[in-house]
């Protein structure tokens, strides 16, 4: 996680930035303790407030560069918590 901290998440399917690694929460599977999902909160108008978080599951990460991180989410893209 710390490798991945200063990076930010790009949606591949929008190209809509999604916010920061370092401001997410992980998701880990109690059962394997493998990552299910990053939690990020969704900041949304004029103030960038989070409203509610956006759960990217660990499945939509299509690649992992040097400054950012491109998950594909689609259209519909998950809410969780907000």
């Amino acid at each position: 996680m710390s490798e991945l901290g200063g990076k930010e998440l790009i949606d591949l399917s929008t190209g809509e930035r999604l916010g920061m690694i370092h401001e997410a929460d992980l998701v880990v599977d109690p059962e394997d303790g493998a990552i299910a999902a990053i939690l990020l909160p969704e900041r949304r108008g004029f103030w960038r407030k989070a409203r509610g978080e956006i759960a990217i599951p660990w499945a939509a990460i299509r690649t992992i560069g040097p400054e950012m991180v491109i998950v594909e989410l689609g259209p519909a893209r998950a809410r969780a918590y907000g």
